[in-house]
């Protein structure tokens, strides 16, 4: 079996931020986004299932984090009262 894949070249193991073909300053849609965070820069094709699943793992993270600041307000108040 004959094959053409480089094994020699330094992108074959390194994250896609720093391969040439991924880093010139392309926008990058959600699901990208959320698949580099999740892969620690190893994969951007992670999330195939749709343009829906970045915007609900946006919505989660936006979620928890006004729960946090609302519980954490209340919280204040009530132990100034």
């Amino acid at each position: 079996m004959k094959t053409d894949l480089n094994f020699a070249s330094p992108e074959l193991f390194s994250p896609v931020v720093f391969r040439s073909a991924f880093n010139s300053f392309q926008v990058i849609n959600v699901n990208q986004a959320w698949s580099l965070f999740f892969t620690g820069g190893k994969e951007d094709k992670l999330l195939r299932f749709g343009s829906q699943t970045g915007l609900l793992f946006t919505s989660i993270l936006i979620a928890v984090v006004a729960s946090g600041v609302s519980a954490t307000l209340i919280h204040h108040t009530a132990s100034v009262i």
